[in-house]
């Protein structure tokens, strides 16, 4: 992580005032206790336990892997991980077609079970539990397409360099 960049506890402080909560009124809706909020919002609980960051993101309009990435625990294809990206980016010709097809496929197959779980929960009977895990792994999903999408933007980037590359060649060949 950047030396500038927000600590999850920070990020959880910052979003916690924007919604004009306390630190109180939000350990009790996230039913976790003060003194682990407290801990984790001042730093000294560097790497929170994944279900306490679950519990928290429902109240603060933060997306849990957002705080997963920033905890340590998580990756996004941001410029916040220059990792991931450089690997994209290096690829070559049949492996940026590889990398682009079974990407798409994936967004595909995500979107599909996005749908269908949204389905269920519009006409089937639930209980809360029931509609709670759903919904979080809707919202998990629609997370890992955003960044599956952002993946194939670096990928197609990766193509139209390569092809500038190998038409300059090709002139430089004539």
């Amino acid at each position: 992580m950047k030396d500038n960049a927000e600590t999850v506890g920070q990020m959880i402080a910052r979003a916690r005032e924007e919604k004009k909560l306390s630190r109180r009124e939000l350990a009790r809706i996230a039913k976790i206790s003060d003194t682990e909020l407290s801990r984790i919002e001042s730093g000294e609980r560097e790497i929170p336990n994944p279900k306490t960051l679950r519990k928290i993101s429902t109240h603060i309009g933060i997306n849990y892997n957002d705080l997963m990435y920033a905890a340590g625990l998580g990756f996004q294809v941001t410029s916040l991980n220059p990792f991931l990206i450089n690997y994209y980016e290096h690829l070559k010709g049949d492996q940026i077609i590889d990398a682009i097809l079974n990407t798409t496929a994936m967004i595909n197959n995500w979107e599909e079970l996005v749908n269908s779980f949204n389905e269920k929960l519009k006409n089937e009977k639930l209980s809360d539990s029931e509609k709670e895990v759903i919904s979080q792994t809707i919202e998990d999903t629609e997370y890992q397409i955003k960044t599956a999408e952002e993946i194939v933007k670096v990928l197609n980037s990766a193509r139209r360099k390569e092809a500038v590359e190998n038409d300059k060649k090709k002139q430089k060949d004539q």
